[in-house]
């Protein structure tokens, strides 16, 4: 009888996780290459930071991307799980928002605000075309690549430095048993 209930469980869960055959659309050759070049672009984009701060001796940029990659990170995650939308083309229940997004405009800003524009518009522009690349594949909607891309953008603008250390910028985690959230201040 025990093993009986959890076959059931395990149906429900399948059924719950698998779209249906009718909401599925099969990706395009082209779609599918796109797809995988926002992989490698998205990929490519913090290694290629972390290669340039690591070259530089810049150890300060250095814990910077890392709190920065954290934060952008764990909320990335949280509302992957949290939230469970479908992705457009069925794959799964992890659309929103969209990690690509997030990692790829966290490292241009990071990028911008350590560095200037000169190293920012080029990382930009790739995390763009990430951003497009996501929902042109059928991999997330609109809504989800710019969730996400706000997502690693604010990660970065409060963890680089000029601006959290000129504003005073305090972000902490707050519960009250219930509910989760986040406490930020900062001085104007």
């Amino acid at each position: 009888m025990l093993l009986m209930g959890a076959g059931t469980l395990s149906a429900q869960a399948q059924t719950y996780f698998e779209p249906a055959a009718k909401d599925v659309v099969t990706p395009t050759g082209l779609q599918k290459n796109v797809s995988r070049s926002t992989d490698i672009v998205m990929l490519a984009l913090p290694v290629a930071t972390l290669a340039g701060v690591l070259i530089e001796r810049d150890w300060d940029g250095l814990v910077q991307g890392i709190e920065t990659a954290g934060a952008t990170a764990a909320a990335t995650l949280i509302l992957k799980y949290a939230v469970c939308e479908r992705r457009p083309d069925g794959s799964d229940m992890h659309s929103f928002p969209s990690a690509h997004s997030a990692v790829s405009f966290a490292t241009a800003a990071f990028l911008q605000r350590r560095y200037g524009w000169a190293f920012g518009a080029p990382a930009y522009a790739l995390a763009a075309y990430v951003g497009w690349g996501r929902v042109y594949s059928g991999k997330h909607h609109w809504w989800d690549v710019v969730a996400g891309g706000a997502i690693g953008a604010a990660s970065a603008y409060i963890f680089t430095k000029p601006f959290a250390k000129k504003h005073n910028l305090q972000v902490s985690p707050v519960s009250d048993g219930r509910s989760v959230g986040v406490y930020a201040s900062m001085e104007f």
